[in-house]
């Protein structure tokens, strides 16, 4: 099924890279030296009636949304491929014809709650309030059905659902497999709009690591979205209690980190909270301590219950303290992930959304005492699915390690010394704070 979109004879050619966030949906158009063209962002809303529950308006958010995105940053261009990427896990209900029959389930709903794993949680869950929906789809193939008329995802997205796919593809056990996507690679499109080529959906993690430069040993890929991410590049395959690791693009490394609801989720509230002052504090060892957990935490503590907390607040402290407690509280969330890593760090790239708020960038650098290299591109996972959109366009090889050539420094975010050295004090107090809320030492 084709519909829509038509590339244009102009002399810019160009792919399409289309992120699904938590709370936005973003699109640039890249040229083929990895130069954003035309970019766009449209933000949605987040269903979270109770802690317990995190869902979108996936019709709106995961369907029109994206194509309305798509088109925006076509215009002008010569297009010669789409990609797709989005937050995991996440899955909805749809009909015969792939309309949406339920609200998309996100990371962390209360539904995920499984022996089994998130995905089986969620799949379950849809299962018995949507019992005679057609299929059960996650972003990226309802997103690639909106865009081609094909659901279908990649097998990084696939194996983000197991047990639910395995070594042969969709384990029959767990679901008839005609329920979910179709499984793709990255080599061939799985649908066209217009004339244009669609690349299956990718995990926008993988998408932002593609292009955020951070390939060798000692480098810390962080990623300030509304979740907050950090991967540590180290060579072999280290392993650490309440962390994840990956294989690396890179041969011979991989990245050990995982998620937190630490950021834009807890910082944009604490921002509504306070009011955004402008004004910063005055002493580096006046703030007070965050434990930053609004909705349960994710790696390393694997807690859902977890709640926030203000300590140590006295009667000296204004909005502008408490603000900064919450930037530093995100920064030593990611001194925490080192700490347990067990790696070397001596650089941290940052890519993502927060990456447009200087004040979260500084205190990144303050907490962890460790320069700051700030992507110039900040849509990341974006970025990384329009190199994906070239690969099944034809337009490169499949070596995902080249996309690095995209890789961009915007600026470089040293840490302030009375600052850092503030930190490192408070650090101590920081842990032994969030130990206390978990109920057990990490």
């Amino acid at each position: 099924m084709s519909v829509g979109l038509k590339a244009v004879a102009e002399t810019v050619q160009v792919t399409i890279g289309i992120d699904i966030g938590t709370t936005s949906v973003k699109a640039v158009a890249v040229d083929e030296r990895g130069d954003v063209q035309t970019r766009t962002r449209i933000p949605h809303a987040v269903n979270a009636p109770s802690p317990a529950v995190l869902e979108h308006d996936a019709a709106a958010v995961w369907g029109t949304s994206v194509v309305e995105a798509c088109d925006a940053v076509s215009a002008g261009h010569r297009v010669a491929g789409i990609g797709l990427a989005a937050m995991v896990p996440s899955l909805a209900a749809v009909d015969s014809n792939g309309v949406l029959i339920s609200p998309g389930i996100l990371y962390g709903d209360h539904r995920g709650h499984h022996p089994d794993g998130e995905f089986v949680g969620f799949l379950r869950s849809l299962e018995q309030a949507v019992p005679d929906a057609h299929g059960y789809w996650p972003a990226q193939a309802v997103a690639s059905h909106a865009l081609c008329g094909a659901a279908a995802i990649d097998a990084i997205t696939a194996m983000t659902c197991l047990p639910v796919f395995g070594a042969d593809g969709w384990d029959p056990q767990w679901c008839d497999p005609a329920k979910l996507p179709e499984l793709a690679t990255e080599t061939s499109p799985v649908g066209h709009r217009g004339d244009v080529p669609v690349a299956a959906g990718t995990v926008d993690a993988l998408a932002e690591q593609l292009v955020a430069g951070a390939d060798s040993p000692g480098d810390v890929l962080v990623i300030c979205g509304t979740t907050l991410i950090t991967w540590a590049v180290a060579e072999g395959w280290p392993e650490a209690e309440g962390l994840w690791t990956i294989p690396h693009l890179q041969p011979g490394l991989a990245a050990i980190g995982g998620p937190s609801n630490a950021g834009g989720l807890f910082l944009e509230r604490v921002r509504a909270l306070t009011g955004d002052p402008t004004a910063e504090p005055d002493h580096p060892d006046r703030l007070p301590l965050w434990v930053p957990y609004i909705r349960g935490e994710r790696t390393p503590r694997h807690d859902p219950d977890l709640r926030a907390a203000l300590v140590g607040l006295d009667v000296g402290h204004g909005p502008a303290e408490v603000l900064a407690a919450a930037y530093e509280a995100a920064g030593f969330v990611v001194r925490h992930h080192l700490d347990l890593a067990g790696t070397t760090p001596e650089r941290i790239v940052a890519v993502g959304g927060g990456t447009h708020v200087e004040r979260w960038m500084q205190a990144l650098a303050n907490a962890t005492n460790l320069p700051v290299d700030v992507t110039a591109v900040p849509e990341g996972a974006a970025s990384g699915a329009a190199w994906l959109a070239r690969i099944s366009a034809g337009l490169e090889i499949r070596d995902l390690a080249e996309a690095r050539r995209w890789a961009r420094t915007g600026r470089r975010v040293e840490p302030r010394a009375d600052w850092a050295e503030a930190a490192n004090r408070r650090y101590p107090q920081w842990r032994t704070a969030c130990d206390a809320r978990t109920g057990a030492a990490q």
